[in-house]
Formats: structure tokens, sequence, C-alpha cells
């Protein structure tokens, strides 16, 4: 249930509404938006009689709330959360770009592809310092070291930097170094890794597992955010299909249906969706066309020698042409995409 404050109510009169819920055995969680408050009642096993709320003060209205999820969804905020990380927004009509390469192998390689993306106009720095791998042969990542080459190139550039988390182990470690968290599509449904995240004050990015529905999606974002950060990104990645010409899927039509379903802001992988650096571009501009909140893009000097997903990485001035790409089509699409 959620219920919706009167424009200009006080404090006391949220509390009050606080209070007679959790006097009847409910969570309360005050949502603040644009020119009012809204209250939302959780932990309820059934229906919650409105009548109990309807006649205090400050209240305009009781809605109830039929989605599983509930703080992620729409009927609890209309309006768009959007994502500050240091001067980047994600959730604003803006398409802040995170770019960089798969794993972090050395402090030269890490700042020379870091200033060849922000000179094309990357907002974000992105690199794997722990990484889940399919085989455990392959690169693990350089662990600790690599979270302090991140600090050096946020150092060097100013751009915020982003990293994946793979246990609660090492989640104080990654939250030390880190502007933004990511959690990675093999841990989408890792309850108790959500749970610390939710606790973080760190802003997360959440990917999409390989095999999920946009309902476990969006429930495994509600983890997050029933422990108190209201900070998620959501990003597709893409699904696994039938299909042998790409590595996933990428699903472009989530985007509209998220932002039908939810108030986050929503952002696009392609790479990890491609597997080849000639789908990257092309799935590129149709994530700017859909309408995304911003892209996650591989870029690496010298792929070839990559010791991470080199195939799918874009050499620094095939990022530069795309990004030219992403401003002009996000120039034309930008305003109808955008929530009404």
């Amino acid at each position: 249930m959620l219920i919706v404050m009167k424009k200009g109510a006080t404090d006391e009169s949220v509390q009050g509404v606080v209070n007679a819920a959790e006097k009847r055995g409910y969570t309360a969680r005050p949502i603040p938006g644009g020119d009012r408050v809204s209250i939302g009642i959780l932990y309820n096993k059934g229906s919650v009689d409105a009548g109990h709320f309807m006649g205090l003060e400050g209240v305009k209205e009781v809605i109830p709330v039929t989605k599983p999820y509930k703080l992620v969804s729409r009927e609890f905020q209309n309006e768009n959360t959007v994502v500050k990380v240091g001067n980047v927004m994600f959730g604003d009509g803006s398409i802040p770009v995170i770019a960089g390469p798969c794993a972090i192998e050395s402090e030269e390689q890490a700042i020379t592809i870091a200033k060849a993306v922000q000179k094309a106009g990357a907002a974000m720095f992105r690199g794997g310092a722990f990484k889940p791998r399919t085989s455990p042969y392959d690169f693990q990542g350089l662990g600790k070291q690599g979270l302090e080459i991140l600090a050096k190139v946020r150092e060097k550039t100013g751009m915020p930097v982003a990293t994946e988390v793979m246990d609660i182990e090492n989640f104080d470690l990654v939250e030390e170094y880190a502007d933004v968290i990511q959690i990675g599509t093999r841990n989408m449904q890792n309850f108790s890794l959500l749970k610390r995240a939710g606790k973080s004050k760190k802003p997360v990015i959440l990917k999409r597992g390989m095999s999920a529905m946009l309902q476990e999606w969006l429930m495994a974002a509600e983890y997050i955010m029933e422990e108190g950060n209201s900070q998620v990104i959501l990003c597709e990645r893409g699904i696994r299909t039938f299909v042998r010409h790409s590595r996933n899927t990428l699903d472009l039509s989530v985007v509209p249906a998220v932002k039908k379903e939810s108030h986050l802001p929503i952002i696009l992988d392609p790479s990890h969706a491609a597997g080849v650096r000639d789908q990257v571009t092309p799935l590129t501009c149709a994530s700017v066309a859909v309408g995304a909140d911003g892209l996650m893009v591989e870029v690496h000097h010298k792929p070839d020698e990559a010791m991470s997903d080199g195939a799918q990485s874009l050499y620094p001035a095939q990022f530069e042409k795309l990004m030219k790409m992403v401003n002009s089509i996000h120039a034309i699409t930008g305003a109808c995409c955008e929530n009404n």
C-alpha cells in the first residue's frame, strides 16, 4: 500500500502516519518526492484497511500496490529516480557512458585507456579488479592492486570509477575504492550479497541475470532497496538464447518495459551482449534509440593482448567514432524517449 501525503504536509503529520502503521505491525517507509511525500507500507501479510489512514492529518489518498516488488515500482514512486555519481547523472534524460577495459591489467594500461575514453567523451571509467570467469584457469583479476590502480585513474582523470564485487568477503574493500559498485549477472540472485549492497552508501549497478525474467530482476533490486539503498542502476547485458552469432541476445524491449514498471534508471552493456567487436557499435546505437539512461562499453588500446574479453573491446578510435554517433542519436531521440 502507498499512502500519499498532501502537498506541504508537515514532518509531524508524516511521522504520525508512520507511527500509526507501526502500531499495526507494518513497516512504514517514507519516500520523498518532488511536491509531496509518500509512505510505503511493507510486510503486510494481507490487504491493509485504507480506513486506518484516510482520516489521519495530512493524508491525501491511499493507493493499493499490486506488484510483488514495492520500492522499485512506479506504483510506489512515479517520478524517475536520478542516481548521482560525482557530477554524473543517471535518469535525468542524459546519456552518460561508462567505458574502460574488462579487467585492470596494469597501471599503464588503465591510465592509457582512461585518458583515451575521457577525451572521447566518456563520463566514467570501468575496470574489473576481481573477475568471475567461467574457467578457473583464466585471469581472475589483480584484486586489491587493481582497486588501487582504479583509485589512481580517478586521481589522474577526475572520472568516477565502477568495478564489480563478487562476494561479501571483499565488499568492504571494493566499497572503499569504488564510486559505483557493480553486481554482475552471476550474482543477481545472490541474496546475501544484495542485502549487503543495500547497506552500502555507494550507488549500485545491478546487472540482469543471463536467464532472468523482468520480475526476477526487479525483485533483486527490491532486496537492495529494502535494506535502505535507493541508489540502484539497472543494467541489461544480454540474455542467453539459442543464437550463435553473438554471445548473448541484447533485450532492447526490456528498456520500455522497465520504464513502465519501475522508476529506476536502466543502462545497457552491448559489449557483453555481443561478445564480438563488430556488433558493439550497432547495438550501442540501438540502445540509445530505445531510450537507455546510460551505456557501458568495453575499450582496450591493445585488445589482441587483453587478458579478458579482448574480442568484444573497441579500439579507442572506434570508441571515439561511437561517441559521436551516440550524441547524434540522443539529440534526436532523447526527448521522445523520456517517461511522461
